[in-house]
């Protein structure tokens, strides 16, 4: 479980991972070591999962994107490996309603989704698709550690 110290580490590397632990520690009132200790807990215990880097899709050439729901004829929670196979997809997740699968897709045009579509529909299951283009994105936000504390 984590504490309140815990979340605000979280939120203060979400913000900038590179910050040094002194500057962790100051956030929260412990000393560089304390903030270091706290912070390999942290990843020991999953809670972090890994440091990246947020990449801009558009300055690399992927303006794209796109939300696909995919419809199935057989259950499809054992085809994890088929869509990670497909590397324009972003996310893949198994879901309740009209569709079984949902995948966010990014690619440089069009017509590469359109091609991702096709790829999409010859995994074995696969009945249909239905993509989501979007226009414009208003804001994306990583999870919030904060968001427990305010319940």
């Amino acid at each position: 479980m984590v504490d309140h110290i815990d979340r605000v580490l979280l939120a203060q590397l979400q913000q900038d991972a590179t910050q040094s632990y002194a500057t962790l520690g100051q956030a929260v009132g412990l000393s560089a070591g304390a903030a270091h200790e706290r912070v390999r807990k942290l990843r020991e215990r999953g809670a972090i999962r890994r440091t990246t880097v947020e990449v801009d899709p558009a300055a690399v050439g992927n303006a794209v994107l796109a939300y696909v729901m995919v419809s199935s004829v057989s259950w499809m929670g054992d085809s994890a490996t088929n869509f990670a196979a497909v590397p324009e997809i972003l996310e893949a997740h198994i879901i309740a309603g009209s569709a079984t699968v949902l995948v966010k897709v990014r690619t440089a045009t069009t017509a590469q989704l359109q091609d991702v579509l096709r790829r999409i529909y010859a995994i074995d299951g696969v009945s249909g698709t239905q993509a989501t283009v979007v226009l414009e994105t208003l804001f994306e936000r990583p999870v919030s550690p904060q968001v427990a504390e305010r319940e």
